[in-house]
């Protein structure tokens, strides 16, 4: 099982916004996410918008794969991007890039 952190910048403006959001988050998503092989997925957010997101998969490129495929990912990326910060563009889930683990106590 690999273990994936990633950090994403929410815009301070939209914290409140993206805390409810996430309080009720679609149920079609979250089947979507268990299907495509997400577990333990959470995702912390620090009030400057730091959000830190760790999640359990057999593989991450293929759970990535797995969601981009389905029409409720796409709705719910759509709804999403405007609260990140993105320089380049990317919707979150593109912006996501796994953090090197340099510990694991086991």
């Amino acid at each position: 099982m690999q273990r994936v952190c990633f950090v994403l910048q929410v815009r301070v403006e939209r914290l409140d916004e993206y805390r409810e959001r996430h309080a009720a988050v679609w149920p079609e998503m979250l089947g979507a996410l268990s299907t495509a092989g997400w577990h333990d997925y959470s995702l912390f957010l620090r009030e400057d918008g730091l959000l830190v997101g760790y999640l359990e998969t057999e593989d991450f490129a293929a759970a990535q794969a797995g969601m981009a495929a389905t029409e409720v990912n796409a709705r719910w990326q759509a709804e999403m991007a405007p609260f990140f910060v993105s320089p380049d563009g990317a919707r979150p889930d593109e912006a996501m890039h796994p953090l090197t683990e340099v510990f694991h106590l086991a």
